[in-house]
């Protein structure tokens, strides 16, 4: 039996790894992502090459809503930890600091959430979707209210709650995006703060906006966690918050 269980596991790895390599495959059917790689690839592949990750690697987004920043880390699978490659502008906002609770406010989401759309053909050039709502979102709303949706990490330089890095800036985002599955990795994190959630910044923004305070205190958790570890941040969600685990949770966050 122990063979059996072994033979399948081997074709399921193989599997996953042909449906990953066909994923870029897929994606370089399409003018805009070939024109992508064609124009960005051969410098990033050489400044991936110098940081050490030039042979595969897996990747989390951190976005700072008060910063208007976009960073990119990258770990290989020798690495333990994840190490920051680069850092984008975003170009534009939208609303105030505070999570989106309803649709139609222009709030960027805050929250812990991963890629699910890679769209080659999006109105903004490029575009990445994240998965917000999750339950999180979901209980804030209330069952009365809509979330709103469609939620992009995108190219152009306008947004109703979006994060838009421009057409040149996407192009490498989503590159790097592509790449990282391609080298076997199942789902792209994407940690959307507030602000840079030091100490200083908790008690900045929190005289500012009060009625975030409860909630920018688990986002505070999980960054903390990330800023000394340098990991995935492993959570779960029970009763509509976000609860920390020091070690990997396998579970649904939507």
């Amino acid at each position: 039996m122990k063979y059996l269980i072994a033979f399948f596991l081997v074709i399921l790895m193989n599997f996953t790894i042909s449906a990953q390599k066909n994923f870029k495959q897929d994606q370089l059917k399409f003018e805009r992502v070939k024109t992508a790689y064609d124009l960005k690839w051969p410098s990033l592949e050489k400044e991936l090459q110098k940081a050490g990750f030039g042979n595969g690697f897996e990747m989390i987004m951190q976005a700072y809503k008060a910063e208007g920043k976009l960073e990119i880390w990258l770990k290989t699978a020798k690495q333990d930890k994840f190490s920051l490659f680069k850092t984008y502008d975003a170009c534009a906002k939208s609303g105030t600091l505070g999570p989106k609770v309803i649709e139609g406010d222009l709030q960027t989401p805050e929250g812990f959430y991963k890629i699910n759309v890679f769209n080659p053909m999006s109105t903004y050039h490029l575009s990445l979707g994240i998965d917000f709502p999750n339950a999180v979102d979901k209980t804030r709303t209330g069952k009365d209210r809509k979330t709103g949706g469609d939620i992009y990490i995108h190219g152009d330089c306008v947004t109703v709650g979006c994060i838009p890095l421009t057409d040149d800036k996407i192009r490498e985002v989503y590159v790097l995006a592509v790449e990282a599955i391609n080298s076997g990795q199942k789902d792209i994190p994407v940690y959307i703060f507030p602000f840079k959630m030091t100490d200083a910044n908790m008690k900045k923004y929190t005289e500012e906006f009060p009625q975030h305070k409860p909630f920018w205190a688990f986002l505070k958790k999980g960054y903390a966690f990330f800023d000394e570890k340098k990991e995935k941040i492993n959570y779960v969600i029970k009763s509509g918050m976000y609860v920390l685990s020091l070690k990997p949770i396998e579970a649904d966050h939507n």
